[in-house]
């Protein structure tokens, strides 16, 4: 397991190197299998990155036919619903790419009664879809990170931190005082990669904590195969923790 950190100017760097990474993981993987499977992030942070992914030449520089869309989270609300991570990423992104069929978009199913049921058929889907023994894997797994350090809906002092077997849990978020469905630490620790994407001086201390190697903040217990924090200078100036690095997120094979 890797896990590095790059500093980059600002939060327009960051969703700019955002960009380039996704796109560089998806050449990589749909060169070796065929195909490109990936989780989407919630957040504020797909506003940024994804307007850089449909516009050429970013959008003419991946085979979106060969790509799996997934979600690391979700909020227990309707598909079309405004807070919907689904319907974020649909206005944002899956509406505009070329070649995408709407069979490659697999979106949670919060708006279910039985969200815990709900969470059991998603995780079915996982394996039906991405396939291989033991726990399927993700080629990309885009995430952010609070300013508390939870990253996907795991939350801190919530019970799916403790969750070891299931895939996809149904998670009530303390602090938001809201359910969520999300994926597991067995499910983010399976992938090939993880990419964090943290901007902004209000999460210098979750940073600073992860950094130092703390396992306190939920973000800090995720170590997939190769983990990349890409990250703003508020952030990790602020924070004292993390090291300047000269190279690019494309570096990463």
């Amino acid at each position: 397991m890797t896990r590095r950190f790059e500093v980059l100017a600002d939060a327009e760097a960051v969703a700019a190197a955002t960009a380039d990474r996704l796109l560089a993981a998806g050449r990589n993987a749909i060169r070796r299998r065929g195909r490109y499977i990936l989780a989407l992030t919630g957040g504020s942070t797909p506003l940024a990155v994804c307007p850089l992914l449909v516009v050429p030449p970013r959008v003419r520089m991946l085979d979106w036919s060969r790509v799996e869309f997934f979600f690391g989270d979700e909020r227990a609300v309707p598909p079309n619903d405004p807070e919907s991570n689904y319907n974020t990423a649909r206005l944002a992104l899956l509406d505009y790419l070329p070649r995408l069929r709407m069979d490659q978009v697999h979106r949670m199913p919060c708006e279910l009664d039985d969200l815990d049921g709900g969470a059991r058929q998603y995780e079915r889907e996982l394996r039906n879809v991405i396939g291989g023994p033991g726990v399927p894997r993700f080629d990309l797994i885009w995430l952010g990170m609070g300013a508390d350090g939870h990253t996907a809906s795991l939350f801190p002092g919530s019970a799916a931190l403790d969750e070891r077997e299931r895939l996809v849990v149904a998670n009530w978020a303390p602090s938001l005082e809201a359910w969520r469905m999300t994926l597991t630490y067995p499910m983010l620790n399976a992938a090939r990669e993880t990419m964090f994407v943290v901007t902004g001086d209000d999460k210098a201390q979750a940073l600073a904590a992860v950094r130092s190697g703390s396992t306190e903040p939920p973000a800090a217990r995720v170590r997939a195969q190769r983990t990349l924090w890409l990250v703003d200078e508020a952030a990790a100036d602020a924070s004292g923790a993390v090291e300047r690095e000269a190279a690019t997120a494309g570096t990463i094979r």
